[in-house]
């Protein structure tokens, strides 16, 4: 088994565990799988190699001054490529001014055949956010990655679930496609909604809220918490710390009533509800969260693929690895302390990555000989790391020789 530790802010891991991932299903039983066949808590996504695709755009939807909601057809010979669970996420990859631009967003429909949809919202700085807004039009075509993640329910096929979902800002959009999906698979399921932001006028699919509040009145419950206006409400009004999160919870949410919690947003409210939910009496295991960013306001995303110059003279680490049936194999200065994936990238540029930030979790590789350095990891779930999944953006050999499996 494999063990796993952080310290100074670095995972450390090592050795090579068992694999016991189920093979890709189809969209009709995979959720029914993850409900009574033996997921893990958290209902782990079935997973596929990530691919791109080329899709045409459908449609561009605006959604708020900053903000549009893009919609891509996928032709029939595509559809089992883009099967995907609510909750997962798709890379958009394009070319800016002469250099590859990869970015996750996380899709936002429940699962149909024929179309998926994204919403992007404009970064303050951010290249890709700020092209798709002013650039992206119907009838463009851009690169599509095949659906990836596990932010996906356990629970949605079960009668009288509740849910509940805490967001800010862009990090609505899966949970549009999660408390769509939950409330339509059952009559009895219930979704409670708290969305905080801003202004009203920043509210994401404030229309599709509504519509859903319309379609299910006794079912679906949204709170809108806006922090630079004041609602009629004092407990809606306001940055949400962890005084306020409380109240919300014993008013408005009723913990000891929800079977599954999801947090999607910046990691200081994500991490906020995490330990507010761990200190009242909530598994963890019942709470999956996402993050739409780690760093600072403005931080630059990181870029895979940095050329590395191997000397001669100096001391090298050798990462073999598996992918598509195919091995291969790269050498890594130790003084560079480069990472799997940009290693891997230089002799296989098809070698699986989107954010190379460690929240998207599309280069996900299983540990098989040797040990690395992980550091940071916000895609991976225990089960995952206690069975030597690395995220190979994050990892860094510590031995002279590291052996992973995208494959598996």
């Amino acid at each position: 088994m494999a063990s796993l530790t952080r310290s100074h802010g670095l995972w450390h891991l090592s050795t090579p565990p068992a694999d016991t991932d189920a093979e890709t299903e189809r969209i009709a039983g995979a959720l029914l799988h993850s409900v009574v066949g033996g997921s893990s808590a958290g209902g782990a996504a079935p997973r596929r190699r990530a691919r791109f695709h080329t899709l045409t755009v459908q449609e561009v939807r605006p959604l708020t001054a900053d903000s549009i909601e893009v919609t891509f057809a996928v032709p029939d010979e595509l559809a089992g490529e883009f099967d995907y669970l609510a909750g997962q996420h798709v890379a958009l990859r394009a070319e800016l001014d002469g250099r590859e631009v990869r970015r996750s967003y996380s899709l936002c429909r429940p699962p149909s055949r024929g179309s998926v949809s994204v919403a992007i919202k404009r970064d303050r700085g951010g290249r890709f956010s700020t092209w798709a807004q002013t650039e992206l039009h119907a009838g463009d075509r851009i690169d599509v990655m095949s659906p990836q993640g596990t932010f996906t329910s356990a629970l949605a096929a079960l009668d009288g679930a509740h849910v509940a979902g805490i967001a800010a800002g862009s990090g609505i959009t899966p949970l549009m496609a999660l408390a769509a999906t939950v409330l339509a698979r059952s009559e009895s399921s219930r979704f409670t909604l708290v969305y905080t932001n801003r202004r009203a006028t920043d509210v994401m699919f404030l229309d599709d809220l509504a519509d859903l509040k319309d379609r299910y009145p006794t079912r679906f419950a949204v709170h809108h918490v806006l922090t630079r206006e004041q609602r009629s409400a004092p407990l809606l009004s306001g940055r949400i710390d962890e005084e306020r999160l409380r109240g919300i919870l014993d008013a408005l949410v009723l913990p000891a009533t929800v079977d599954e919690w999801f947090l999607c947003g910046p990691f200081d409210l994500v991490q906020l509800c995490r330990d507010t939910l761990a200190d009242i009496g909530v598994e963890p295991a019942h709470v999956r969260y996402e993050l739409f960013t780690t760093g600072e306001p403005g931080q630059e995303r990181p870029d895979a693929g940095r050329p590395i110059e191997v000397r001669e003279d100096e001391p090298v680490r050798t990462i073999d690895f598996t992918l598509d049936g195919q091995s291969g194999s790269v050498e890594t200065p130790v003084s560079a302390n480069e990472s799997i994936l940009n290693a891997a990238l230089r002799v296989r540029p098809d070698v699986p990555f989107a954010c190379a930030g460690g929240v998207c979790g599309t280069c996900r590789a299983r540990l098989v000989d040797g040990s690395v350095t992980m550091t940071e990891n916000y895609a991976l779930e225990q089960d995952e790391l206690d069975r030597g999944y690395v995220l190979t953006c994050q990892s860094h050999p510590t031995s002279d020789r590291v052996v992973v499996d995208y494959d598996v």
